[in-house]
């Protein structure tokens, strides 16, 4: 035990894999591990780097293990992978964890505190209810378009569906009215509690510093630098504002060979919540181009949009958000409109 350097521990619900390694790399240690014994396990093991997978149980893991005087390591799954010999099993995993954490140049995740996640659950409840007022928004227009009812699509045509449903002359079978009631039931249920997660992003941004000075850019409001100021790891990760656009997936995938760049679609790599969320901010930048500085004829984005399809140009401008972004939060300073050129 004494010479055991770094540790690969295989995540699992109840079954884990360790995979101990001395300072030379050689294997000195292979075992299977019950859930309730990890913490009995690790407490006995002299302090040593304790690499895992980055996934939804490593942070509780990385937190319990740091306890115990341990160096945690998280690490993408995609950067194991390469590591990963001929068979995929649980030992292979953890000597595949083991092995990249001690590469040099391994890129690793910062362990999250409980605040953190916390603070991230607001933006996943929130898309789940999202998703489900979309889901019965459809469920209604597909079971009125069955009787002649056409209302086009999007969420704020829903009130015209309610009416619909609610509307004894609007030629509804009765038994039909009766289960339509449930889904617009629901339906406003899902509608109250979207609005109260609202107010609650809101209070946090008001309440944020780094927040408020991300909603001083064009196209970012309290959703987005909240979801930025929790979501989005520190600044110092990342050398340059290039690399944390390219964590959020939104710089060109490459494909280049003999000295020839081809580039490609967004590489659509990290947080897809923040690169959507962004994506939708600088929409709302060129739809209201009118009222931004930064649109004007003349200007970058005023070029873009004339020689550029739409879509490009919407996440060629998150890309530029994002880079904002980070100079942002590493400077600590406020957003300063370019000035024009004459």
């Amino acid at each position: 035990m004494s010479e055991i350097i770094t540790v690969g521990l295989d995540l699992a619900k109840n079954v884990f894999q360790v995979h101990g390694a001395d300072s030379k790399g050689n294997a000195v240690l292979r075992k299977k591990l019950r859930r309730a014994q990890v913490i009995e396990f690790f407490a006995k093991l002299p302090p040593s780097l304790v690499a895992m997978e980055a996934c939804g149980g490593a942070h509780f893991w990385g937190r319990e293990l740091s306890k115990l005087g341990h160096d945690i390591r998280l690490i993408p799954p995609a950067y194991v992978k390469p590591f990963v010999k001929r068979q995929k099993n649980d030992a292979a995993d953890a000597e595949a964890i083991c092995e990249a954490a001690q590469r040099p140049n391994m890129r690793f995740v910062p362990v999250k505190s409980e605040e953190t996640q916390g603070a991230s659950s607001v933006f996943r409840v929130r898309e789940l209810l999202i998703r489900q007022r979309t889901q019965a928004i459809n469920a209604l227009r597909g079971h009125l378009t069955e009787y002649g009812w056409v209302v086009p699509q999007g969420a704020t045509n829903a009130r015209r569906l309610v009416a619909l449903v609610a509307d004894e002359d609007s030629g509804l079978p009765a038994t039909a009215q009766a289960s339509l009631r449930v889904l617009t039931v629901t339906l406003s249920q899902l509608d109250e509690q979207i609005e109260a997660l609202d107010a609650e992003i809101g209070r946090r941004a008001r309440e944020s510093a780094v927040a408020r000075r991300l909603m001083t850019i064009p196209g970012i409001g309290p959703l987005i630098a909240t979801a930025i100021a929790t979501l989005a790891p520190p600044p110092d990760m990342f050398r340059k504002g290039r690399d944390f656009a390219a964590w959020l997936g939104l710089t060109p995938r490459q494909h280049s060979t003999g000295g020839k760049q081809r580039l490609g679609a967004t590489t659509k790599m990290g947080e897809r919540s923040l690169r959507r969320l962004l994506i939708i901010g600088a929409n709302s930048v060129i739809i209201k181009r009118h009222c931004h500085t930064s649109a004007r004829p003349g200007t970058w984005l005023a070029r873009m949009l004339e020689r550029k399809p739409p879509m490009l140009v919407r996440v060629a401008l998150a890309n530029k958000m994002a880079r904002i972004v980070w100079a942002l939060m590493k400077s600590g300073e406020v957003y300063r409109a370019p000035a024009m050129a004459t």
